[in-house]
């Protein structure tokens, strides 16, 4: 095949390419030409415009994460597992802990840059004999854990909206119903932008990444400069056990709130279902998820110190009435509405953000499910307007589902906060299924992207598994110490019941009807070697 050919911004110049003018020394292909057709890693047809660049698409990793601004949304559950030194604490073992599981992921995405994800990667790294049945399950499982996903972090602009309002009217008396017709105008407008404002993506990404990084460090200021009383230091990194509301022994309260950092940072995946809209996605998205970590650790650490000395009464925080927690920490910090009212715009447009990257991870989760005939009615799920460079019935059915999932807190915070919990467990499950398969093979399955561990992967693959086993028993335990019927945790329910309804739909329909996804081609020593492909009927 002749060189020229491996390159899609030279095959296709319709497609927009932000990187057109990199040499191409410095240029893996990520797509090839089969029968005058531009074939990606996945085997499908380019139907999406790879519109991103290296700035553009760490952006997107930013906002999906948008660590700071989510540990803000959670800042009231998280005090109760050991106060603000528990916030801390938990937090960098999160961290610590989804380092690894990032740095393999990142090798994956490196070697096999495919929309599904996770999902292509357990469909490889076991093998043929294993794959394809365990790749649909974790598809299954880790489209589940983002829609849930979806659903919780729509709900924090919705909380932040209200508050707002009330920020200003002091005598609301803020309802459930409040909170969800919020819910619903965020999820639906925001399902709108992602359709039809796909080309100002880019660029909304690159405004969320400036909100991120200006916006945390304007708030990190204003919430350390304005208190005339901080906390004291004690209060900040001490005082675990005086703060432990949860009833457990200190060692499983610390580590059953590790979950609330997980929270926090746990979305390394969430850019690699972008892959097929980037020019150079197996040298460009490892370094994409580093970003993600690094700077997500870095933002949500002094974020949460900054606002923890800012807190003068803690038990206001924990027990507010309000929607959002955290306007109380902001109010004690500065002692004025309008600052009040401005940190919380800041906390709003970041997380909005947020929402439209998370809608574009989930509906693509989904789409790249259905064009492997994994979903009912794949057919219609797999339906890509290429002029729009979107999934539209994936995104909208994420839409409805998100809108559904939302309606579930007006019954029950309790088992609407357990969507959070849940998220962290079926999208954690779903890598170690993917990393785990790739270590127990001997790391032998997948070919070696320009991202590769080596020797080291096997410790690094290895540890992260143990610590997905570990800390998921953990997030399992109950909430609260002796447990009640509304503090219980439901996420083993949860999780049991998604494998219940993926085996139901396995023996219905999948284990006669997917045949698994295909690599279209491997990238081995400087060379592409194609493989044979099923041709991808499914356009619009």
């Amino acid at each position: 095949m002749d060189s020229s050919e491996e390159r899609v911004a030279a095959l296709d110049d319709k497609r927009h390419d932000p990187e057109k003018s990199m040499d191409d020394s410095d240029r893996r292909p990520s797509a090839i030409v089969t029968a005058g057709e531009i074939v990606n890693a996945s085997g499908h047809r380019d139907q999406l415009q790879r519109q991103y660049n290296l700035l553009s698409i760490c952006g997107l990793a930013l906002t999906i994460d948008n660590a700071w601004v989510a540990l803000a949304g959670s800042i009231a559950i998280s005090i109760n597992n050991g106060g603000p030194a528990g916030v801390l604490y938990e937090l960098l073992v999160a961290c610590f802990y989804y380092g690894f599981i990032a740095a393999s992921i990142a090798e994956l995405a490196s070697s096999i840059p495919s929309a599904g994800g996770v999902y292509h990667w357990a469909s490889v790294t076991p093998g043929p004999r294993y794959g394809r049945v365990l790749g649909f399950f974790t598809g299954a499982l880790n489209f589940f854990g983002w829609i849930f996903d979806l659903a919780s972090i729509i709900s924090i602009p919705a909380n932040i909206a209200v508050q707002m309002y009330a920020v200003f009217h002091p005598d609301l008396t803020i309802q459930a119903w409040h909170i969800y017709i919020a819910f619903i105008l965020i999820t639906w407008f925001c399902c709108t932008v992602v359709i039809f404002g796909n080309r100002f993506l880019p660029l909304l990404n690159d405004i969320g990444l400036f909100l991120i990084i200006v916006g945390g460090l304007v708030t990190i200021i204003v919430v350390a400069a304005m208190p005339k009383v901080h906390a004291s230091n004690s209060a900040v990194w001490g005082d675990f056990s005086q703060n432990n509301a949860a009833g457990w022994s200190d060692g499983v309260t610390f580590l059953t709130g590790v979950l609330n950092g997980a929270f926090t940072i746990g979305t390394p995946d969430a850019v690699t279902h972008m892959s097929e809209e980037l020019p150079n996605p197996a040298k460009d998205m490892p370094k994409a998820v580093a970003a993600q970590m690094i700077l997500g650790t870095l933002t949500s650490f002094f974020y949460a110190v900054a606002i923890l000395y800012g807190i003068t009464d803690i038990s206001a925080v924990v027990g507010s009435n309000g929607s959002f927690p955290l306007a109380v920490v902001y109010s004690q910090a500065t002692g004025s509405k309008g600052a009040t009212f401005g940190l919380l715009l800041i906390l709003f447009l970041s997380i909005m953000i947020c929402v439209l990257g998370t809608f574009l991870t989930v509906g693509r989760i989904w789409w790249a499910l259905a064009r492997d005939n994994a979903t009912p009615f794949a057919g219609f799920f797999s339906i890509v307007n290429e002029r729009l460079s979107c999934p539209v019935p994936a995104t909208i059915l994420c839409a409805v589902l998100a809108t559904a999932f939302g309606a579930i807190q007006l019954g029950s915070k309790t088992a609407f906060t357990d969507l959070v919990g849940s998220f962290i467990i079926l999208t954690t499950t779903s890598y170690a299924l993917a990393i785990g398969s790739h270590l127990v093979t001997g790391r032998k399955n997948v070919p070696k992207g320009p991202f590769w561990m080596g020797s080291a992967g096997f410790a690094i693959n290895g540890i992260a598994v143990l610590l997905v086993i570990f800390f998921n028993i953990m997030f399992c335990f109950p909430y609260v110490y002796p447990a009640t019927k509304s503090t219980m945790n439901y996420n083993s329910v949860i999780l049991v019941g998604v494998v219940v309804l993926a085996t139901m739909w396995w023996f219905i329909h999948a284990r006669r009807n997917y045949p698994g996804p295909k690599l279209s081609h491997l990238y081995v020593e400087g060379k592409i070697v194609e493989l044979p492909r099923e041709k991808d009927e499914h356009t619009e």
